[in-house]
């Protein structure tokens, strides 16, 4: 017989396998934003889904796709919250989901060693191997330090548009947050 708690793990690995409407490359799961599943019953579920950013049109279609996995596997009644706290930060996106952003020619977002806010610049900057960054944007295609930024904004909300110094191609890279 399986537990309820061991069913609830394969619901939540379930959720999370659905993949992200805005980058289908990655999973909910390594994108981090499904936090829970609880079962209430034998056939009713519930999952905490929390978005990468307030207002992220992207939200009514995972749920949408959650719900959809979830009755496919026998779930009768399931419901799709949406948690705001703890806020999703960029820091909980994979390992896993990092390399497959790489792979996909997005940079992926650079890991804050400490916690607090992420400093943010307004204007338009270069990432060089001599400026005071410790983890510069690295491009995608070469991995070259050595890149600028060409727009705050790219397709969605969440990247911006970069190009590479070194290589002159240009690619996206998922902000931090």
């Amino acid at each position: 017989m399986v537990t309820a708690t061991a069913l609830e793990k394969e619901l939540l690995e379930l959720a999370g396998s659905v993949p992200d409407p805005e980058l289908p490359v990655l999973t909910l799961q390594e994108l981090g934003v499904v936090r829970a599943a609880r079962l209430h019953g034998s056939d009713t579920v519930e999952v905490d889904l929390t978005p990468t950013y307030t207002g992220c049109p992207a939200i009514e279609a995972m749920s949408v796709d959650i719900e959809r996995v979830l009755r496919a596997h026998g779930m009768r009644q399931v419901t799709v919250r949406t948690v705001l706290a703890p806020a999703w930060t960029t820091d909980d996106i994979s390992p896993e989901g990092r390399r497959k952003l790489r792979e996909f020619g997005i940079a992926p977002p650079r890991v804050h060693s400490a916690s607090g806010p992420v400093p943010l610049s307004l204007g338009p900057t270069r990432t060089h191997t001599h400026t005071t960054e410790t983890q510069p944007v690295r491009c995608p295609h070469c991995g070259s330090p050595d890149t600028e930024l060409l727009s705050r904004f790219s397709s969605t909300a969440c990247k911006a548009l970069r190009r590479c110094l070194a290589c002159r191609e240009p690619f996206d890279h998922f902000k931090e947050l």
